[in-house]
């Protein structure tokens, strides 16, 4: 008996000796085992090679604490396990925070709301139930991210028009590793990666592109360039060159600019209107006759492996504008109607560049075609809907178009494409020619560029912020002040933006996918009763059964 009592005592005391070593291992050595099929617990090596290299502290602030409906405590406790992931990866270096922007009186509430609008933040009004029913609450689904000194917000809730909440929500999570890894490589990188967008051609003034360009501040250095005017050093220091719709011909000096800048790795954006149509114009006279830009890019895009058509695209898929028709009263009677010339380019490609945005509002767009030249992957990000029709161009429109009620079987056809990536190295446009007129020697190309990237998209209205004509103050990009929706054209361009500086592959973290697994709504209604029967009654007939075999066992053992 006393030899089995010290055995005993001695495997506990092994036991016990056991769990301290276990313990004291596990302080130092960090796993952990996914066994999701799409491996939604497991960081990628991107990250964890961001957070193993941070050289200094940084703090994560998220703003999704309160009294939230229970997707937002969803994300909220998605955002907590993710940034515990983070920590536990970065040496101790990354602390996160969970606060409530809004509590207090009235006046810090808005205080609060002016500070976290200041800092970039973006709120979300939301419809609350309460015991008074329904009330509006606004909130701030954003984290913010300090590091030495310096700050940048992170979106964490992404919405998309059209959706089902869970669907929504589940964007949301699986977004959430790409938003806060890109946001810390840009506020721990440093220096900020430069983009320009070219002036001087009758672009988009600084007004129209306000909100873009507010947008890219945050991560980037952004200015205006005037390629008659800048030097080919300075034009060294660009990683991005941007072109908003243009409405004047580039020289051949300019165009050897943008050849000289793609064939050293920079990357530029076309965002041309090769038709020349305006809204504006229709107001004022009823119609307009739409004829082709003169740009003098055909063969520039033609090398580098697209062309844009000169046409425009009508589209079923389309925004509204107000239409006078009539007045009562001396005073105008408007109405939203739809207008085709107006489409919204509803994403469906799983590229990273538009994986999940909203629908890109655009106006008179035109078709691109693609060019096979060798060695060049191409891309198409943004194309319309199957129910459109082509107008080719000199061609007169007018507003009478929106009063009429078009004919569904004259806008069947193919989706076509609005939007095109291509990557690859591309062959110079001023290869075996000589330099033109304006450019200095010494500054001359090589026959084909180093690995870089090209996105042409055939409208530069999607870069343009509509303004207030009362006060002259710009809307949010992608806003559309007559339907009071947001559209996605600010988040294309942030994706744009960082597709075409990162060097990392940190955008395919927006590949990511935790698939939704919901229950089959059909097979529930039909198999309510059943399910409700084997949860209510089963468990009663399984415990009366312990109950008697329970009874009976006792009476045999204890009846002698």
């Amino acid at each position: 008996m006393v030899n089995r009592k010290k055995k005993d005592l001695s495997y506990l005391a092994a036991f016990g000796l056991g769990l301290i070593v276990v313990n004291v291992l596990s302080s130092f050595l960090y796993t952990r085992f996914d066994f999701t099929a799409e491996k939604r617990y497991t960081l990628s090596d991107i990250t964890r090679n961001e957070l193993s290299n941070l050289n200094d502290d940084i703090l994560v602030t998220v703003y999704l604490e309160g009294d939230f409906p229970s997707a937002f405590k969803r994300l909220r406790n998605s955002t907590r396990e993710l940034l515990s992931d983070y920590k536990s990866y970065s040496n101790g270096r990354l602390r996160f925070d969970f606060v409530n922007p809004l509590t207090g009186n009235e006046q810090e509430q808005q205080n609060a709301y002016q500070d976290l609008l200041a800092k970039g933040l973006e709120p979300t009004n939301l419809s609350v139930k309460t015991e008074e029913g329904l009330t509006q609450k606004i909130i701030f689904p954003s984290a913010l991210i300090t590091y030495q000194g310096r700050q940048m917000p992170v979106s964490l809730f992404q919405n998309r028009e059209g959706l089902p909440p869970e669907q929504v929500l589940n964007n949301s999570i699986q977004n959430l590793e790409y938003a806060f890894t890109s946001a810390i490589r840009k506020v721990t990188s440093g220096g900020k990666p430069r983009i320009g967008f070219t002036e001087g051609h009758r672009e988009l003034n600084d007004l129209q592109l306000a909100d873009a360009m507010n947008a890219l501040q945050s991560g980037y250095e952004v200015g205006r360039v005037d390629l008659k005017s800048i030097t080919f050093e300075g034009l060294a220091k660009l990683k991005v060159l941007i072109v908003p719709k243009p409405d004047k011909e580039f020289s051949e000096a300019e165009k050897y600019k943008i050849d000289y800048l793609l064939m050293n790795g920079c990357r530029v954006f076309f965002a041309l209107d090769n038709v020349n149509a305006e809204l504006d114009s229709l107001r004022g006279a009823g119609s307009q006759l739409a004829f082709p830009k003169k740009l003098n890019l055909d063969d520039m895009l033609f090398k580098y492996g697209v062309r844009i058509n000169y046409d425009l695209i009508a589209d079923m898929s389309c925004s509204q504008i107000p239409l006078n028709i009539g007045n009562v009263g001396g005073q105008a009677q408007l109405q939203m109607v739809p207008w085709l010339f107006y489409p919204i380019f509803v994403p469906v490609s799983k590229h990273p560049l538009v994986k999940n945005l909203d629908g890109i509002r655009s106006e008179f767009a035109s078709t691109i075609d693609t060019i096979a030249v060798k060695g060049l992957k191409k891309t198409i990000v943004l194309a319309s809907s199957p129910f459109n029709r082509t107008l080719k161009t000199p061609n007169l429109i007018s507003l009478q178009m929106a009063a009429e009620e078009p004919d569904p079987r004259a806008f069947r056809s193919q989706p076509k494409p609005v939007g095109v990536l291509l990557e690859g190295s591309f062959s110079s446009n001023f290869a075996n020619r000589p330099l033109p007129e304006g450019v200095e020697a010494g500054h001359n190309l090589p026959e084909r560029s180093k690995p870089t990237k090209i996105i042409v998209v055939s409208d530069g209205d999607i870069l343009k912020n509509q303004v207030s004509s009362q006060d002259g103050s710009h809307f949010p990009l992608g806003y559309d002040r007559y339907s009071q929706k947001q559209y996605g054209n600010k988040n294309f361009l942030l994706n744009i933006a960082d597709f075409l500086t990162d060097e990392s592959g940190i955008i395919e973290l927006r590949n990511k996918e935790i698939k939704v697994r919901l229950l089959d709504r059909a097979r529930i209604k039909s198999e309510k009763a059943f399910w409700q029967a084997m949860n209510i009654v089963l468990p009663l007939i399984l415990l009366l059964l312990f109950a008697l075999g329970g009874q009976y066992y006792r009476k045999r053992k204890y009846a002698s």
